[in-house]
């Protein structure tokens, strides 16, 4: 009854290769998904929307450099708005 024949055992081998090719096939598929831009441009478009941060010595929150502005405290290091 669990005699192994040769129609058995080449069965048994089909069915894992077709496993195993199966999960390598959907591995390379779903590496792609994930994958970043290698469009220079598009990578220099990202980088430029970065800014350098601030804190504030008086507040303690983070501003943006190029564009800080008083927060109305008496010590604040930045100028009012306008004040330039």
């Amino acid at each position: 009854m669990l005699g192994f024949s040769l129609g058995k055992l080449i069965v048994l081998g089909l069915i894992i290769a077709a496993v195993w090719y199966g999960f390598k096939f959907v591995g390379r598929r779903n590496k792609g998904v994930g994958r970043k831009s290698v469009d220079p441009e598009v990578d220099q478009a990202a980088a430029s929307d970065a800014q350098n941060m601030e804190k504030c010595a008086q507040c303690a929150t983070f501003v943006p450099a190029a564009v800080a502005q008083n927060c109305g405290r008496d010590e604040c290091p930045y100028p009012a708005a306008g004040a330039e």
